[in-house]
């Protein structure tokens, strides 16, 4: 039923726009990196949306967290080395950089809050 349904989170909102720029723009790779960066970064994204997704409905978030923080780690350095090799152009990688450093601060602050109520 339509109003019963839960809110959604803020930072999964960010990270399904986030995801509607990145999955047609690795498209866009060269042929030759497609089942290499493409493939690699789409499913590293595509499992960040899932990690989210569980996060909201675990009990014991912060493990879920911090793989959601080593995620997005990994993300950057793969982004920032198809920025590199001119996979990605700068715009887009600006873009992706600023995306991505969104979230990792609402990341952030979700793991602060539940590391305080966790008397951590």
């Amino acid at each position: 039923m339509p109003g019963n349904e839960p809110e959604e989170l803020p930072i999964f909102t960010h990270w399904v726009q986030f995801l509607e720029w990145l999955l047609p723009a690795t498209e866009r790779f060269p042929k030759r990196v497609r089942f290499t960066f493409s493939d690699r970064i789409d499913n590293l994204a595509l499992d960040i949306a899932l990690d989210l997704v569980e996060a909201r409905y675990t009990r014991d978030k912060l493990p879920i967290l911090y793989r959601l923080n080593l995620r997005l780690e990994k993300l950057r350095v793969l982004l920032r080395l198809c920025h590199r090799l001119q996979y990605l152009p700068h715009a887009g990688y600006e873009h992706a950089a600023k995306s991505i450093n969104a979230v990792g601060k609402e990341l952030g602050a979700w793991i602060k809050e539940r590391r305080q109520q966790q008397g951590n």
